[in-house]
């Protein structure tokens, strides 16, 4: 496992505002319209000028769609990746063979569009499961596709991947190494079905580092245990959730290694785009009105901190009383409790926000209005301290509203 150092002072992350998955040298990107849909966008494109390393994460639902087997056959093949393809409105999931036939006749449609070898595509779905994919609009919308390298281009992407989610999902930061800017930027989608490892959830991550595709491979892997892995929106984990990074190499430094001096630059700037898509995801929760940040301090390990923080964000009790801006202390210490972590039950902290609730285990005198008024707040932070050790951790998730239940009471209608 790749284990990042402590931040060094010197260590510079930007935060690029407008930046997008076609910020990163060597990339572009393209979104249209196939009639998978209504109206909406819902076939995409991110094509890289050269073949890049590559790494990727995917569900742990054993029943993995059609579409993530296909890719990771592509990149078994030679470790490199130039394009994937994208479509919403459609899972491709449990649909037999005939699934798997349409998804590699994706992967070969794409490849010669833009002139590629088909083991350089990866494809990606999402929607409904259950449904085959309608293969004719596939090929008329891949013919369609475009890609460019201006805003518009990378927002007719993000559009494209989307389903019940309210807002588009990007992130872009950028660092120094041997000099060179280097720049990471990614796309999401992800509202509902969401409980990582992994969800129904899809993100896209470009970069322009010159990176090996197995260092990357465990470099993703790590950061995503902190970070996509950690959030939670509903309990349930999706047959299609995939997260895809391509590195070009195009930015001209060194090739990295964790003994390159600037090696914590680009481990904290993919750490930090994953997080910020991992957010974006929780606060979008279907029906969502607060995004919950749960902060575990004092853990026996690391692992304990992060499955504690888990299972307070995931607890519907939780998110129903933050929802309802009820200061009910009491639903946060039960999840801590059947966690399967270790705890002394005398002696653990509880705040949410600023306001102490629990003390060693001892219940706090704090004014209800106060906490009422925090938790009107669209960001809510619970703070939990165990006294155990050092192991530290943090979880995303989202309040549980009525509109959760009609959204997905009418998902297919």
């Amino acid at each position: 496992m790749v284990i990042a150092k402590e931040e060094k002072p010197e260590t510079k992350i930007s935060y690029i505002a407008e930046g997008t998955v076609v910020t990163p040298k060597g990339f572009k990107a393209a979104g249209v319209h196939a009639g998978l849909r209504y109206v909406k966008k819902d076939l995409g494109v991110i094509v890289c000028d050269v073949p890049a390393s590559c790494a990727a994460v995917y569900t742990q639902n054993h029943f993995q769609a059609a579409p993530l087997k296909v890719t990771q056959q592509s990149i078994a093949t030679e470790q490199k990746l130039q394009a994937v393809v994208v479509n919403s409105a459609c899972a491709n999931a449990c649909t037999g063979e005939r699934g798997l036939k349409d998804a590699y006749e994706m992967r070969e449609l794409c490849a010669r569009q833009f002139g590629i070898a088909p083991h350089l595509v990866a494809v990606a779905s999402t929607g409904v499961i259950g449904e085959f994919m309608p293969m004719e609009k596939i090929r008329e919308g891949i013919k369609k596709l475009q890609p460019g390298v201006l805003p518009e281009n990378a927002e007719a992407f993000q559009t494209a991947i989307l389903t019940t989610d309210t807002v588009m999902k990007k992130a872009c930061y950028q660092t120094t190494i041997d000099g060179k800017t280097v720049t990471i930027g990614g796309a999401a989608k992800g509202s509902g079905m969401i409980h990582p490892n992994m969800a129904t959830m899809l993100a896209f991550i470009t970069t322009d580092a010159n990176i090996s595709s197995p260092l990357l491979q465990e470099t993703l892997r790590s950061i995503t245990d902190v970070s996509f892995n950690q959030i939670t929106v509903d309990g349930d984990t999706s047959t299609n959730d995939m997260v895809i990074v391509m590195a070009s190499g195009l930015a001209g430094h060194k090739e990295l290694t964790p003994d390159h001096p600037d090696w914590e630059n680009f481990y904290e700037a993919l750490k930090k785009t994953c997080e910020d898509l991992a957010k974006q995801i929780a606060k979008d929760g279907e029906g969502a009105t607060k995004l919950i940040e749960v902060r575990v301090n004092g853990a026996k390990t690391d692992d304990d901190a992060k499955k504690i923080a888990k299972q307070i964000v995931g607890s519907n009790l939780v998110k129903t009383a933050v929802y309802g801006a009820d200061a009910n202390w009491g639903r946060i210490i039960c999840a801590i409790g059947y966690a399967g972590a270790m705890v002394d039950p005398d002696n653990v902290d509880i705040s949410i926000g600023p306001i102490s609730m629990l003390k060693r285990s001892e219940p706090q005198p704090f004014s209800e209005a106060e906490a009422s008024a925090y938790l009107q707040n669209d960001e809510i932070v619970i703070e939990v301290d165990l006294h155990l050790g050092s192991g530290t951790g943090v979880a995303w998730g989202c309040d549980l509203t009525y509109d959760y239940v009609k959204i997905n009471a009418s998902y297919r209608t």
